[in-house]
C-alpha cells in the first residue's frame, strides 16, 4: 500500500440509505487527502433517509453527494478500483450483508440500522446519533492506522478488530 494517492473505500449496506451514507460522509471528512469514500447498496432504497440527512446537515456536512445507489455502479470496468470495502449492516438485525468480489481489503463493521428504530421521534433521532457515533469511532481509528507500515494480512486483522469493537455510549 502506498501513500501517494488516496485509498478508495466503499461502504456497503443493503439499502444504502443511512449507515453507509453516514460512513461515506465521515471518511471523506476525517480522511481528506488520504481516503476517498463511496457508498452503495445491494438493494438500494433509492432515497437517503431524511433523519440521516438531517443529522449530517446539523454537523455541517455538505449532503449534496448523498444518494442511494446500487453497488452495480462500482462493478463496471471504468469504476474506481476499491482498496477497502466495509459492510456496515448489522447481521444481528437479520439483514443480508452484501459481499464484494475481488481483492480489496474488506471487513464487516456491523452497526444497528437506525432506520429500523421504533418509538418516539427523539428515540429515532437517538438511533441515528448512535449509529453515527459508532461509525465515527471506527472511522477515526481506521484513519489513524499507519497504512504504509502494515502488510495486507496485519491490516485485515486490525480492521476486523475495529469492527468487533462495540464501544459503550459516552
Amino acid at each position: 500500500m502506498t501513500d501517494h494517492k488516496p485509498f478508495n473505500v466503499l461502504f456497503l449496506c443493503t439499502a444504502n440509505s443511512s449507515r453507509s451514507i453516514m460512513a461515506e460522509a465521515l471518511l471523506n471528512r476525517l480522511g481528506q487527502g488520504k481516503f476517498k469514500a463511496f457508498s452503495a447498496g445491494s438493494q438500494p432504497k433509492g432515497k437517503v433517509h431524511p433523519l440521516a440527512l438531517e443529522l449530517l446537515q446539523s454537523l455541517n456536512y455538505d449532503t449534496s453527494f448523498a444518494r442511494s445507489k446500487s453497488w452495480d455502479e462500482f462493478a463496471t470496468p471504468d469504476a474506481p478500483k476499491m482498496d477497502f470495502v466495509f459492510t456496515v449492516c448489522d447481521d444481528a438485525a437479520n439483514e443480508a450483508c452484501p459481499v464484494w468480489p475481488g481483492q480489496p481489503v474488506s471487513a464487516h463493521w456491523g452497526v444497528p440500522d437506525p432506520a429500523a428504530a421504533e418509538g418516539s421521534e427523539p428515540e429515532k433521532h437517538f438511533a441515528f446519533a448512535e449509529a453515527y457515533r459508532m461509525l465515527n469511532n471506527r472511522i477515526s481509528t481506521f484513519t489513524s492506522l499507519p497504512m504504509s507500515s502494515l502488510d495486507k494480512l496485519a491490516l485485515k486483522q486490525r480492521l476486523d478488530e475495529i469492527g468487533r469493537d462495540r464501544p459503550n455510549a459516552g
